[in-house]
């Protein structure tokens, strides 16, 4: 049996710990539901641009479809949005799975060939597949620390230039979608080359468009900004997911050091009821020694 001050550190360690994690969890309550705003409002923003983006890339053209280009996948960038710190449950390691899966699935070859390359955004994934020898691209690990449409501009741009030279012929994004405050949802998306509307693409073939100021300067604006915008939007799904999956994992480890504390507090008074008894027959047999002699 553990003595009582071994016991009290313990129970004063794990007050200590309770205090830090419910801290903890009210700050990333109150950064969630900025997060959670800016993801909701961004949203419908984001899928109707991509739904015009898809229906744009379905349209002939007789520019340079550099965006829309389809090649043999032989190079493949997988961009894998983490976290820049840590104590946010399965978050963090849901993504790394994901990235590994997809790479055995579907990229088992290229990754064998030394042609797979993941663009890190967020600290904690360049930290795991550093460690592992993976080829790794571009810095962009703190850009949570700045959060921005604006820095991840650099980013999409970074992306896009590297597949319009033809060092990727596939890009795919990997990250958590915010649900809700208990919920992240993995998703891995194709960024580029962009896929077409499935049902849509014999339709939108056939259709006359009519384009306002000419097709070439449509595409060359309107395109690269579509593409900014879901990147943008993966980052603040992966934001808002980040702060719900780290509420959560400080409130169960809130709830964990009350269940502990109430195991040391009862582990404590046992011990002490044990010690004050101990000391009790230890003076009753003395006094009876004494008596005898």
């Amino acid at each position: 049996m553990p003595s009582l001050k071994e016991v009290k550190n313990r129970i004063t360690s794990t007050i200590s710990t309770q205090q830090i994690t419910k801290a903890m969890k009210m700050v990333s309550a109150a950064k969630l539901r900025r997060a959670q705003d800016r993801i909701t409002q961004m949203r419908p923003f984001a899928q109707k641009l991509n739904a015009i983006l898809q229906n744009l890339s379905a349209a002939q053209t007789d520019g340079e479809n550099w965006y829309n280009e389809q090649r043999p996948a032989n190079k493949i960038l997988l961009v894998a949005i983490s976290s820049d710190r840590g104590l946010c449950g399965s978050f963090n390691s849901n993504v790394f799975k994901t990235v590994n899966r997809v790479i055995e699935e579907k990229y088992a070859t290229q990754f064998n060939n030394g042609n797979v390359t993941v663009l890190s955004i967020g600290k904690k994934t360049a930290d795991y597949f550093g460690k592992r020898k993976c080829n790794l691209i571009g810095d962009y690990t703190l850009l949570f620390s700045s959060l921005s449409y604006d820095n991840v501009s650099h980013a999409a741009d970074f992306i896009m230039q590297a597949f319009r030279d033809g060092k990727f012929d596939r890009v795919e994004l990997v990250y958590n979608e915010f649900k809700n405050v208990a919920t992240q949802i993995l998703r891995v998306e194709q960024f580029l080359p962009i896929v077409p509307p499935t049902n849509q693409i014999d339709a939108a073939s056939q259709i006359d468009y009519i384009f306002q100021p000419e097709q070439d300067t449509i595409l060359s604006g309107l395109i690269p900004k579509s593409l900014k915008v879901q990147l943008y939007k993966a980052v603040l799904d992966s934001n808002a997911a980040e702060h719900g999956a780290r509420m959560t994992a400080m409130d169960k480890a809130t709830d964990n050091a009350g269940e502990l504390l109430k195991q040391l507090r009862l582990t404590y008074n046992r011990t002490r009821q044990a010690a004050i008894t101990k000391e009790i027959l230890e003076i009753v047999g003395g006094a009876e020694a004494l008596k005898s002699s």
